[in-house]
């Protein structure tokens, strides 16, 4: 691939022009919004003037109710050897170009698994998709040559093609993405108007809940929009949970031992089956979870605190598989918690403590 077209310069948009950029292909990209093409030039995402001629790829990084649409277009004026979208949905795509009689054997749906809270050119970067899943969806019709394309962009992106049918992979994800981004929207909803001082007592718990309901209503709407059969009928399963738990915990309030006792299973199987789906979330580069050991550590909320553990633990040969940061509350202070093999966690224990660290047991 030499030259590649992105129309459509938000985050994944620019991300994969940056990618690719950085990697010598010539990205021409353009936008509906003009300034947005030219912020994302400026960030080094290719130029935003047209390309001169087809390009080898051209990549559609517009919202899922559009991407039909913009495909069309282009493929109508023959911009490209290859055309592909990166929309969070592929069934409903492909069955509009289909119904616009157009040919797909230049086409392959994809969906780069990887994204942030964050939206727009400005929250792009080149390592966006590093390591993670890249879903390509390819039909009988599909030319080896566009597949071929799809996985050099994966390639130059450093990103992991997985091969999936259309609407398997929109199961997929509202399962993994679309369901769980409502479910964190409304738990974050209980917060609009909860007392100041129930808020004041978050901790990390909630804001893990809650983190991914800061993203931008618009977009998810449209990503909604696109595929909601899929995530209506799994809300439907977790509706019948919740009220499945809310008899339970009604139970337990009750002053009749056996109502307590169907109360309590009632709730330990909710817990049981959450423990048991947790274990199956893919662990560290997408391999089998792995049980850490958790090395908590008091430190001031200072400028070069997390610099020096991390060089501390490098000193005495441990590796930090994850890192979480609790910040106290009213105060200037915080606790990390650093994930290590088991093995390794006294050792780094007894070498942060040499070095002056604070270990919380």
């Amino acid at each position: 691939m030499r030259t590649a077209l992105v129309i459509g310069t938000g985050l994944i948009g620019t991300s994969a022009a940056i990618a690719l950029s950085q990697r010598g292909v010539v990205v021409h990209l353009a936008d509906h919004d003009p300034g947005q093409a030219r912020t994302a030039a400026a960030l080094g995402a290719g130029t935003d003037e047209a390309p001169e001629g087809p390009v080898d790829l051209a990549i559609v990084a517009a919202p899922p109710a559009h991407v039909a649409g913009v495909l069309a277009d282009v493929m109508r004026r023959g911009a490209a050897r290859g055309y592909l979208d990166v929309a969070s949905v592929k069934g409903g795509p492909r069955r509009e170009l289909e119904a616009l009689g157009l040919d797909l054997s230049a086409y392959i749906g994809t969906h780069p698994m990887s994204g942030r809270e964050k939206s727009g050119p400005l929250a792009a970067t080149g390592d966006l998709f590093e390591g993670r899943p890249w879903v390509l969806t390819p039909t009988r019709d599909t030319d080896t040559e566009v597949l071929n394309l799809a996985l050099e962009l994966v390639s130059h992106c450093r990103a992991v093609p997985v091969v999936m049918d259309a609407d398997a992979h929109d199961r997929a994800v509202a399962l993994v993405s679309h369901m769980p981004h409502l479910v964190s929207s409304m738990v974050a909803a209980r917060l609009e108007n909860a007392e100041e001082a129930a808020v004041r007592l978050c901790g990390q718990g909630i804001r893990d809940v809650t983190r991914i309901a800061a993203s931008d209503p618009r977009m998810w709407i449209d990503i909604l929009s696109a595929n909601p059969g899929p995530v209506a009928d799994l809300l439907s399963e977790v509706a019948a949970d919740l009220d499945e738990t809310v008899q339970a915990l009604r139970s337990l309030q009750s002053s009749d031992e056996a109502k307590r006792g169907e109360g309590t299973a009632g709730i330990r199987d909710v817990l049981r089956r959450g423990n048991a789906g947790q274990v199956r979330v893919p662990g560290k580069h997408g391999s089998a979870p792995r049980a850490y050991e958790v090395v908590a550590v008091l430190i001031d909320d200072q400028p070069g605190q997390l610099a020096r553990i991390f060089a501390d633990a490098g000193r005495a040969g441990v590796n930090i598989e994850d890192v979480r940061i609790e910040h106290a509350t009213g105060q200037q202070a915080g606790l990390v918690q650093l994930m290590v093999e088991p093995q390794t966690a006294p050792v780094l224990t007894a070498a942060l403590r040499e070095r002056g660290w604070a270990i919380r047991q």
